[in-house]
């Protein structure tokens, strides 16, 4: 569902996959993390997505003019998963209000697997 965003000027409709993009390219500069992810369904399996892939391990959805995002992620090896996510959830929550002046009303994260990173 597109947000659509009223003002004096005229209408504005954001489609949900430039959203998806914005907090993709918000989360993968956060420390920790490797980048999104995607789950095979079928098998089970995990992989990490490439930076031209970044939508496919992210959920959006509008209602009400309100955001909710769900990342499906992959973490370095030895951080705090706790320290990460909290980075993660406050970067990309202020970058997306600041970029669509709508509320974000809730962030998932979950991470799909750990990485040992060079």
């Amino acid at each position: 569902m597109k947000a659509y965003l009223n003002n004096k000027l005229g209408s504005i409709q954001i489609d949900p996959e430039v959203i998806a993009m914005y907090a993709g390219m918000t989360a993968v500069e956060c420390f920790g993390i490797v980048g999104m992810a995607a789950v095979n369904m079928k098998d089970g399996l995990v992989r990490l997505l490439k930076k031209e892939s970044l939508t496919h391990g992210i959920n959006v959805t509008i209602r009400d003019n309100a955001v909710r995002i769900d990342f499906h992620v992959i973490v370095s090896y030895g951080v705090s998963i706790r320290a990460v996510a909290g980075n993660l959830i406050d970067s990309v929550k202020y970058q997306v209000e600041e970029l669509t002046g709508m509320k974000v009303e809730k962030i998932n994260i979950f991470v799909e697997g750990v990485r040992v990173i060079d």
